[in-house]
């Protein structure tokens, strides 16, 4: 059994009926942000959204803005290369959370110290 089928998308219009309002509101913003007559050009606008789509793994989103990018445009070597941009900026935030964790743990570390027993830090 697989949890993702290409025919989810077809969707949109039953969660629509269940909850109107707020899947009119996404489909509004969602126009708005992949309209043709911004200054950030369609085929830029797709290739961004395919690396986010990539960095978050959403295979639905990978589908949608693969084709919405091809459609603007963009070459496979185009899609590609925005795969490997997500992959890096995706591993730089790691690596900035491993300096936050270090912090932390220095900073904890040095509380432990003056801490009474018992007492936790919650923030």
């Amino acid at each position: 059994m697989t949890y993702q089928h290409p025919s989810d998308l077809h969707r949109v219009g039953q969660v629509r009926d269940l909850a109107k309002t707020e899947a009119d509101a996404f489909l509004a913003f969602h126009a708005a942000v992949f309209r043709d007559d911004g200054v950030v050009p369609r085929k830029d606008r797709e290739l961004v959204a395919l690396a986010v789509a990539t960095a978050n793994r959403c295979a639905y989103c990978i589908d949608t803005h693969t084709r919405g990018a091809a459609e603007a445009g963009a070459t496979g070597q185009e899609m590609t290369e925005v795969a490997f941009v997500a992959a890096a900026v995706s591993a730089g935030g790691a690596m900035a959370h491993g300096l936050l964790s270090h912090r932390l743990h220095r900073d904890q570390q040095g509380h432990a110290k003056t801490a009474p027993t018992g007492a936790h830090g919650h923030g």
